[in-house]
C-alpha cells in the first residue's frame, strides 16, 4: 500500500489527495490506498475485492465497514474517472484550490463526494460516538467502465455471505447547477442496439436488378421515431431514442451497398422492460423486412424507483437543512450503479453539482464540498437517532 504522511479525514485535503491519483478507469493507481488509509484511521475494517473478467479488466474495489449490528447504512461511489482530454487550464491530477474552486478530474464525479462522505464520518463519529448499527462504504473502480467487475460483483460477494444492506446513498453529481436542487430517486433504462440491414450490392444505374439496403433501413429507423414511445408517467419524463450513427461505408457513388447499418439508444422509463423494447423493435422490423436484418441489443439497466418515503425524506431534509432548498425528486439522467443497488435495498442519490463533470477544469465549490459533508453528517445522524428511538 502506497503512503501518506498521515490518514486524511478532512474532506477538502481527502478529496485533493484523491484527485492526485490518475485513477482513469480501470486503474486505481492508488486511489484506495488513500482511502483505505482515511477509513482504517476512524476504525472502519477494509477489504479490497479485485474481479477479474475474461470480457473486462481486472477491477480493485474497496468494502469498508464500521460496526456489524443492524441497521446497516450503506454509501456508495467510485474513485475511477473518464479520461483527461483535452482543454484544460490547470493540472488534472494536482487537486489545486483556485479562487474557491478544487479543480481536478474527479472533483465533481465523485472523489468530491467519497470524501465528503469520509468527513461526514469523522464528525459524526466525533459528535455521537459508534453508531447504533454499521456504517458501510462500497467503493468502485469500474463505474465509468464496463461495469462488470464492480459494484454487481461487489453485491453478488455481500450477498452469498449473508451480508445485508438496508439503505444507500449513492454520491452521484446529482444538481444541476445548485447544490441542494435535486436527489435522484430513480434512473431510466438504457438499450443500446445496433441494428445491420442486409442486400445485394448492384449498379446504381440499374436498381431494379440489386437489393439496396439502405431505403430499408430508413423505413426502420423511421419506423421508431416518428412518434413518441410514451408520454412519461408519475416520476418519470417521456421515453426518448437517439439514433447515434448511420453507416454504410459506401465510397462509390455509382454503386448501391449490400449491407447498410445503424445504432441507437433508448432512454426508457418505468411503462418498458428490456424485453418488452426488444419485443418491439423486432415486430416492426419484421414487419418491413423479416429475414433482412440483424439486431442487437444491450441493456445496461433496466428503469427503477425508489418510491418517495423514509430515505427520500431523510435526503431532503438535511438538503434543506443546510442548503436552505427544497430538492426536486428527480429520476432523470443517465445510468449509474444505483440501478444494481436498487436490487439490495432502497437507494437515492446525492452529490456535487453536475455542470463540469467530464470537461476540461472539472470542479467543485470548497463551500459545496463543505456543505455536502454536512449534508452527510445530518443524514447519518437522523438516521441513527431514529434507529435509537
Amino acid at each position: 500500500m502506497s503512503t501518506t504522511a498521515a490518514p486524511l479525514t478532512d474532506s477538502l485535503e481527502l478529496a485533493r489527495a484523491l484527485i492526485r491519483q490518475p485513477s482513469v478507469t480501470p486503474r486505481d493507481e492508488g486511489a484506495l490506498d488513500v482511502l483505505q488509509a482515511a477509513l482504517q484511521s476512524l476504525g472502519f475494517k477494509c477489504e479490497r475485492m479485485v474481479f477479474d473478467d475474461k470480457d473486462a479488466p481486472s477491477v480493485d474495489n474497496l468494502y469498508a465497514r464500521l460496526g456489524s449490528a443492524s441497521p446497516h447504512f450503506c454509501f456508495a461511489g467510485h474513485t475511477d474517472v473518464v479520461p483527461v482530454g483535452d482543454g484544460w487550464t490547470t493540472q488534472p491530477f494536482a487537486g489545486d484550490v483556485i479562487d474557491g474552486q478544487l479543480y481536478g478530474r474527479g472533483a465533481a464525479d465523485m472523489k468530491g463526494a467519497i470524501a465528503a462522505f469520509v468527513g461526514a464520518v469523522a464528525r459524526f463519529l466525533k459528535d455521537k460516538g459508534k453508531p447504533a448499527g454499521s456504517i458501510s462504504l462500497l467503493i468502485t473502480g469500474d463505474e465509468e467502465g464496463d461495469a462488470i467487475n464492480g459494484t454487481v460483483k461487489m453485491l453478488e460477494r455481500l450477498k452469498a455471505r449473508g451480508e445485508t444492506l438496508d439503505v444507500c446513498v449513492v454520491g452521484e453529481p446529482t444538481n444541476p447547477t445548485k447544490l441542494g436542487e435535486m436527489i435522484k430517486i430513480g434512473r431510466r433504462g438504457s438499450l443500446t442496439a445496433k441494428l445491420t440491414v442486409h442486400g445485394t450490392q448492384g449498379h446504381s444505374a440499374y436498381p431494379h436488378l440489386s437489393d439496396n439496403p439502405i431505403p430499408r433501413l430508413m423505413k426502420m429507423l423511421t419506423a421508431i421515431t416518428d412518434k413518441p414511445l410514451d408520454q412519461g408517467s408519475s416520476h418519470f419524463q417521456p421515453s426518448t431514442i437517439a439514433i447515434t450513427t448511420i453507416d454504410v461505408g459506401n465510397a462509390a457513388s455509382n454503386v448501391t451497398p449490400a449491407v447498410a447499418k445503424a445504432a441507437f439508444n433508448i432512454r426508457f422509463n418505468d411503462g418498458h422492460t428490456g424485453a418488452s423494447l426488444k419485443a418491439w423493435l423486432t415486430k416492426i422490423f419484421d414487419d418491413i423486412g423479416k429475414d433482412h436484418y440483424d439486431l442487437s441489443a444491450r441493456i445496461s439497466g433496466e428503469s427503477f424507483l425508489t418510491p418517495p418515503g423514509h430515505l427520500s425524506t431523510l435526503v431532503a431534509e438535511a438538503v434543506k437543512d443546510v442548503t436552505g432548498l427544497t430538492p426536486e425528486l428527480s429520476t432523470t439522467g443517465g445510468t449509474s450503479d444505483a440501478r444494481f443497488i436498487k436490487d439490495a435495498c432502497p437507494v437515492c442519490e446525492f452529490g456535487m453539482v453536475g455542470v463540469s463533470m467530464h470537461k476540461a477544469d472539472e470542479r467543485c465549490s470548497v463551500t459545496d464540498l463543505e456543505n455536502l459533508t454536512a449534508i452527510y453528517q445530518k443524514i447519518l445522524a437522523r438516521y441513527f437517532d431514529a434507529a435509537r428511538a
